[in-house]
């Protein structure tokens, strides 16, 4: 398996999920090629700390502009492990599930599903309309996972970043990678 992933960063609340699913990445040693929307820029600034883009653009192996939709991971020929949308806003859901490839990370993530690769959006919205669950719908019909950013709250975390570095791992994990990370379920709990 290749070990190159895409992470796209879209919009949504939940910034800290985008640096913690990097930092997963990186200790796996995989190449990660980002992509950031605008809001995400600013989402980053809002709920995390100063530098926390700079922070992102470090941690990934390339960078691509968002309306750069001629990117290489904009091809099914370019090989990767999959896709990471953490976190993934209602507009990148929507449009993702309507194949709408109007940016780049819109497009690499329909490239995953027509190549049959993993996709995996970490959805972040509550309550959710009618529109938001049958996008969800769609997507999963195409081959994508949606995994809401939901606490395992039978690990007992001590602190929010426990909480973000576990959903992110989960995440990973789903990409298949051969060594597993994160905390698994044990009855010891």
């Amino acid at each position: 398996m290749t070990s190159r992933v895409v992470l796209g960063v879209a919009g949504a609340s939940g910034a800290a999920l985008a640096l913690a699913t990097a930092r997963c990445l990186r200790s796996l040693e995989a190449e990660v090629d980002l992509v950031v929307s605008k809001a995400a820029i600013r989402t980053l600034s809002e709920e995390c700390e100063d530098g926390a883009y700079a922070t992102l653009r470090k941690l990934a192996t390339r960078e691509h502009d968002i309306a750069n939709i001629g990117a290489a991971i904009a091809s099914g020929s370019v090989p990767v492990a999959g896709m990471i949308v953490a976190p993934c806003s209602m507009r990148s859901l929507a449009a993702i599930a309507h194949g709408l490839d109007d940016n780049l990370l819109t497009r690499a993530a329909g490239v995953q599903l027509k190549e049959r690769r993993k996709l995996v959006l970490m959805t972040r919205e509550a309550p959710l309309t009618l529109a938001h669950l049958r996008n969800m719908t769609a997507v999963t019909e195409m081959g994508g996972i949606i995994l809401p950013p939901v606490p395992a709250f039978y690990l007992k975390p001590r602190n929010l970043d426990s909480v973000v570095a576990e959903i992110a791992a989960r995440a990973v994990n789903l990409l298949g990678f051969s060594s597993p990370i994160g905390e698994a379920w044990s009855e010891n709990l």
